[in-house]
């Protein structure tokens, strides 16, 4: 194994690193952000959006992430939608991570005890006041490790961002084995990056969850 390699091929490593961190952190922030409003559309929403909230939900689920990617970059020209190869890859990870964060949320916010929300309207609680004080936090210790999880898996598919050029990590690899023909050493690399990046999410999701936990023990 020829690890000289990297002292030419670090800076572009450490690039699409970079790259690929900046897809993922905001391919699940927003992914997230998206995921909460259809699982409170779901839970509060007219029966009427509630089945095409679901419709996108079995839609996107059921179609690979490749061919949403596929279709949103080139066939979105088509309908006016011109995107360059970042913003359609962050936008794809949004679409894609949606409605499993919003499976994750609907499953977290059913397993709040009934009996706490029909106490709160009892006592004259609005249901916005509800949803802040009750269903969001009780809501998210519950939803915590299985959003950690999909995060994880999340961030191993920005790999297939390469697809459609974004210079994130597995585009700068393919690079450096194509010029050096040293893909042994380049896979290698790869999997050491994303070791350390899924280690890095777990730790910080355990941090998270212990805080959480804590915080809630405090208040009641």
């Amino acid at each position: 194994m020829e690890w000289s390699i990297l002292q030419q091929y670090g800076p572009s490593l450490l690039k699409g690193f970079g790259n690929t961190v900046l897809c993922w952190a905001l391919g699940t922030v927003f992914g997230m952000a998206l995921g909460l409003v259809i699982a409170l559309i779901q839970r509060y929403g007219p029966r009427w959006v509630t089945w095409i909230v679901q419709a996108y939900i079995e839609v996107i689920r059921g179609t690979p992430f490749l061919v949403q990617l596929f279709v949103l970059y080139y066939g979105g020209p088509l309908v006016g939608l011109r995107l360059d190869a970042l913003p359609a890859g962050l936008l794809g990870l949004t679409i894609y991570g949606s409605p499993y964060f919003a499976e994750i949320f609907r499953s977290g916010f059913r397993a709040v005890p009934l009996g706490q929300i029909e106490a709160a309207r009892a006592i004259g609680m609005s249901e916005l006041n509800i949803v802040r004080r009750i269903l969001l936090p009780l809501g998210l210790v519950s939803a915590l490790p299985a959003l950690v999880n999909f995060s994880i898996i999340l961030a191993k598919e920005t790999v297939i961002l390469s697809i459609i050029t974004v210079p994130e990590l597995l585009y700068q690899v393919q690079r450096m084995s194509t010029e050096t023909f040293r893909y042994l050493e380049a896979n290698v690399v790869l999997a050491l990056f994303f070791w350390g990046l899924v280690e890095a999410i777990s730790r910080v999701g355990h941090r998270l969850e212990a805080r959480i936990t804590k915080h809630l023990i405090e208040r009641t």
